[in-house]
């Protein structure tokens, strides 16, 4: 599959945010476009509503290759573990185009004040973005098709996913928990801003999208409450390897972590706000 600049660039202004964007174009090249699933990305745009962490294009593209995990592998705990490994293989991807993965070292603006936005817009950044978007694509799409092809052998028999036991306690389909199972660990497994928080924006928001699906996906106040929550509840930790106080390694790693109750009550208060 070649995505083409041109089309991307096109593609990029028309869909809106950069995370819907992505997902949207990576599910058109797979040959299975979600509207409303990638509207409910929105809220990613900015680094999770806005607050500068990863790129909204690495949670859009992660929730693509999810979405075509679990149509490659029939397996649930396979479909897991290849979202993982694929999410894995796009950050590294896109950490040695820009040496970051987070959106305000990328945009060097505070888009949660509107002086922080207008300046993003005025200084001509969703340009840069757009073009940097329309090199990327084709390279995620590179990428996660080495992920898919590298699976590690050494998985355990039911891999979890932090983001998918958040997304589960919240009814969510079995086809919606892999979706976000790359999420785990901070995307990848990475340690970066946590993804049982984003699993649960995205839940709310294609819960929205469903219900009103003339709205804009974001703001909305369900979302809202879950970040003010959690926020509470970490006090204003966002860091995936501060809250659990580790990094992972690897799936099995994370999977004893979450089997033994790792973040039990963190997972509990986001699928029940």
């Amino acid at each position: 599959m070649k995505i083409r600049k041109s089309d991307t660039r096109k593609l990029f202004w028309s869909k809106g945010p950069c995370s819907t964007a992505l997902f949207y174009i990576l599910n058109r090249e797979y040959g299975y476009p979600k509207p409303a699933e990638e509207y409910a990305a929105d809220p990613f745009s900015g680094g999770i509503m806005q607050r500068g962490y990863q790129c909204g294009m690495l949670w859009g593209a992660s929730l693509a290759v999810g979405a075509e995990a679990r149509r490659r592998y029939q397996d649930h705990g396979q479909a897991v573990a290849a979202a993982i490994t694929a999410t894995q293989h796009l950050m590294e991807s896109f950490y040695i185009r820009k040496k970051t993965v987070n959106c305000r070292d990328i945009t060097l603006f505070d888009t949660t004040t509107k002086w922080g936005m207008a300046k993003f817009f005025l200084t001509g950044k969703p340009i840069g973005c757009m073009n940097f978007a329309a090199t990327w694509a084709p390279e995620a799409l590179d990428a996660a098709g080495k992920g898919f092809s590298s699976v590690p052998k050494d998985i355990p028999d039911i891999p979890l996913s932090c983001a998918s036991e958040v997304a589960k306690k919240m009814g969510a389909s079995d086809e919606e928990m892999v979706i976000v199972a790359g999420f785990a660990g901070g995307l990848g497994l990475s340690g970066n801003a946590c993804g049982a928080l984003s699993a649960a924006i995205w839940m709310k928001t294609l819960a929205y999208c469903k219900k009103h699906p003339a709205n804009p996906p974001y703001p909305n106040t369900e979302a809202i409450k879950i970040q003010e929550a959690f926020q509470e509840f970490t006090g204003n930790e966002f860091q995936c390897n501060k809250i659990c106080g580790q990094r992972f390694n690897s799936i099995g790693e994370h999977t004893e972590f979450i089997k033994s109750g790792g973040c039990k009550n963190l997972i509990d208060l986001l699928a029940r706000t």
